[in-house]
């Protein structure tokens, strides 16, 4: 087995045809092909089903395909520390739930950097797509929270999928809204007293556990829900409906616009310990960071002020 041959691999099922796989590595599809198939008679397994609009992964296939984008990540970083400089792009991605100062730090980390040398990507995503992009390696960072209501059913998945969770910041619950609500002007605010307004929350797909809602309260029988999938649609409906969200307080201006503000949450006794979170990000367990990841955190910790 090769470190060539893991690349073809990934190639393949992120192109889902052997044809196309093949262009993009610059060599012939036989010869990519007679590759595969070296490969799986060494594993003793079937890593792709072949058809006639292209290939699939197995089920063994879609298990090796996660430790194959582990093992050539590790390589390229070990390539970034101790080798001489290539001339591929190198690619980096941060998955994150809807933060504003993650975008904020990313776009610190980029200019940085040659975006000749480099392909950036950065994903606003469902909790759950958070933590299987780093665990895939589709990400290098993931950024999400913990509290004492999500942070036994969160940190079982991430040890399950051999992820560590390195803390930030902890911060207590604020109210987010647009500074035209009726309450935009309160010191603080109870949650009987937003009982007329829609809550709103980013929707974490028809499987999502609530464990896995990136607000705090997601267990309350809250009269109206309203749930958006970016950050811009849930800004809008602030301004639209009186819209408002749970949330840290750490606010973007910059990005998200002067228009809103964040208010102290009021919480109840029993609101207090659901209600406290705790942000930081999440890598594989053992892996050597890349210097962008590294500066990435850097910039995490200096917006955040750590």
């Amino acid at each position: 087995m090769t470190i060539q041959q893991l690349k073809y691999i990934i190639t393949i099922s992120e192109n889902g045809s052997l044809n196309k796989a093949a262009e993009v590595l610059f060599i012939t599809q036989p010869s990519l092909t007679s590759a595969v198939r070296e490969l799986e008679k060494e594993l003793g397994i079937t890593l792709f089903n072949r058809g006639g609009k292209g290939v699939t992964l197995t089920n063994d296939g879609t298990e090796f395909l996660q430790y194959a984008r582990q093992v050539v990540a590790q390589y390229d970083r070990l390539l970034e520390k101790y080798g001489r400089s290539g001339t591929l792009r190198k690619k980096f991605g941060i998955s994150t739930q809807h933060y504003s100062f993650a975008v904020k730090s990313f776009v610190e980390m980029v200019k940085q950097f040659d975006t000749d040398e480099y392909e950036f990507a950065i994903r606003e995503t469902k909790t759950s797509e958070v933590i299987e992009d780093v665990t895939t390696g589709k990400s290098e960072v993931g950024i999400l929270y913990l509290s004492d209501f999500n942070r036994k059913a969160i940190g079982k998945f991430l040890k399950t999928n051999q992820l560590e969770f390195h803390p930030l910041i902890q911060c207590e619950p604020y109210v987010y809204l647009w500074k035209g609500h009726p309450l935009a002007k309160q010191k603080s605010i109870r949650l009987a007293e937003l009982r007329d307004y829609p809550c709103l929350s980013f929707e974490q797909g028809p499987g999502g556990s609530f464990y896995f809602a990136e607000e705090i309260l997601s267990t309350y029988d809250y009269i109206r829900t309203i749930k958006a999938t970016d950050r811009a649609t849930m800004l809008n409906l602030m301004v639209g409906l009186n819209g408002y969200t749970l949330c840290s307080g750490i606010i973007c201006e910059e990005l998200n616009g002067p228009d809103y503000v964040a208010i102290a949450f009021e919480a109840e006794e029993e609101e207090i310990a659901a209600g406290r979170m705790e942000i930081g990000y999440i890598v594989k367990q053992n892996m050597i960071l890349s210097k962008l990841a590294e500066q990435y955190i850097r910039e995490l910790e200096r917006y955040l002020k750590v």
